[in-house]
């Protein structure tokens, strides 16, 4: 992963990752290790995403996770005001980072180039409503054959292994078409959105027309939300990022707060000539 960069903090350093991956994943790390005597490598690839994961010159070394059990803290909002709650962007950010760092650290630990199909999940507990547990799963992989282009390495800017998103479908027509994952990049934000008055409730009664404070908050968040994303781009050298998805989510703060989540994946070219295979027509046989 790049160093990222927190929600109105841009340069500074996101909160550590762990010092080491926990015992009982280094030794089922160490069972993996490619040439060990019974080693076998575990993956959440469909059958058709390893076949061309495989065809894109690279093989799977493991299944490969992280796990960040975060308390959440309280942070309110003017009733009236809208407004970004800088704590619980930070929180929502910071805890994200701690999963993906431990699942890049067992990817590094299996001497892995990357880790495809990432996915990145929250659960909340029963240990109460303010505890969550963020998860990042993927499956590292390592070149065989696969050209770098002229970086020579299929690691990063950072000296880390890339991490996509993508699925193996989109993996292999990534490659095949000149262009290699960085990172996975990310922006978050948690917004209030201002409730409306009693006045403006019987004012707007009946009426079609536009709540202009709700149309506004919106998009700040949203547009604070991408632009952290892209600024983790801008940090990798990132040509672009493709795959970009903008979720919205409001983790039962209520109505009026929500978090938007930003994330895609950053590329870079392989070479200068994106020489794309054209399409091909594929007639189903289903009635």
């Amino acid at each position: 992963m790049t160093e990222r960069t927190g929600p109105d903090a841009i340069g500074q350093a996101a909160q550590p990752a762990a010092r080491d991956a926990a015992e009982d994943a280094m030794r089922r790390l160490a069972r993996l290790q490619p040439g060990e005597k019974g080693s076998l490598f575990t993956s959440d690839l469909t059958v058709n995403e390893f076949l061309l994961v495989r065809e894109a010159g690279f093989h799977p070394l493991g299944l490969v996770l992280g796990s960040s059990v975060y308390h959440v803290g309280l942070q309110l909002g003017r009733w009236s005001k809208n407004q970004e709650l800088t704590k619980l962007s930070q929180a929502m950010y910071q805890a994200r980072e701690l999963a993906m760092s431990r699942m890049e650290a067992e990817a590094s630990a299996l001497g892995a180039d990357g880790i495809v199909g990432v996915r990145l999940d929250i659960e909340f507990k029963e240990f109460g409503s303010d505890i969550a547990e963020f998860i990042a799963v993927g499956t590292a992989v390592k070149a065989d054959g696969a050209d770098p282009g002229p970086a020579g390495t299929w690691l990063n800017n950072k000296g880390r292994p890339f991490t996509s998103d993508l699925s193996g479908q989109e993996f292999w027509t990534l490659i095949r078409a000149g262009y290699a994952p960085l990172d996975l990049v990310m922006g978050s934000c948690v917004y209030h959105v201002a409730h409306q008055r009693f006045t403006q409730v019987l004012s707007n009664a009946g009426r079609n027309v536009e709540i202009e404070p709700f149309t506004q908050a919106l998009y700040d968040a949203r547009e604070l939300a991408m632009s952290r994303m892209r600024a983790e781009g801008e940090a990798l050298e990132a040509e672009g990022i493709v795959a970009v998805q903008l979720k919205q989510h409001t983790h039962g703060w209520g109505g009026h707060t929500t978090e938007f989540f930003a994330i895609g994946t950053a590329v870079r070219p392989l070479r200068d000539d994106h020489v794309i295979d054209r399409p091909t027509v594929v007639v189903g046989l289903d009635g």
